[in-house]
Order: structure tokens, then C-alpha cells, then sequence
């Protein structure tokens, strides 16, 4: 499915904070995961990463690859997990909001 890249830029923070909850991922993973549902490029990625480890929803670690060089993985923390309910609730009033504007239940 094809949408907006302004609409897609909006769902990425929770799409990233909700794999993040369920394991910590590094920016590739990352990726992948989100592009089996969503198409997004690198440029799309990083700045959304970068701001939620300035505003104190993850942190990074480094950590050793046997594939290669270190990677840089995410980790939710507890304001980050706080901040994904609120993003979710948000999301879920959206589109039932959305739903109720077309006609459906």
C-alpha cells in the first residue's frame, strides 16, 4: 500500500518504539522490520532515532558484531514506554475517529 510520505513520517515514532519495546534493535533491523509493513528509507529512519534518544524515550549501546562492526542498538526506557501508551491511545482515537467519518463501526 502506497501513502503519504507526511503520514507515514507521523506513524513512525510509534512504530519504532513499539519494536523497541519488545526487544532492543539496531538501525538496519530496524528498518526492515518497520519496511515489511511500511516503506521508509534511512533518511527517514535516523532523525526519528536520534530524536527519541534526545527526548529521553530510548537509549543506545554499542554492542560487538560478529558480522562486522559494533552497532548501535535501541533500548526503550520506562518515559519511552509511558510515551508509546500515549501514542497508541492517540493512534486508536485517530482512526476510529476516521472510521466513524466514513461510515464504518
Amino acid at each position: 500500500m502506497r501513502a503519504s510520505g507526511q503520514f507515514k513520517k507521523g506513524a513512525l515514532e510509534m512504530c519504532v518504539l513499539y519494536l523497541v519495546q519488545t526487544e532492543d534493535r539496531y538501525g538496519y533491523e530496524l528498518r526492515e522490520s518497520v519496511n515489511e509493513y511500511i516503506q521508509i528509507t534511512e533518511g527517514a529512519l535516523y532523525p526519528v532515532l536520534r530524536r527519541l534518544v534526545k527526548d529521553g524515550y530510548c537509549l543506545t549501546y554499542t554492542k560487538q558484531s560478529a558480522e562486522g562492526p559494533s552497532r548501535k542498538y535501541y533500548q526503550i526506557t520506562e518515559e519511552g514506554k509511558t510515551y508509546l501508551s500515549d501514542l497508541i491511545a492517540e493512534w486508536d482515537e485517530f482512526v476510529s475517529s476516521v472510521n466513524r467519518l466514513r461510515g464504518e463501526n
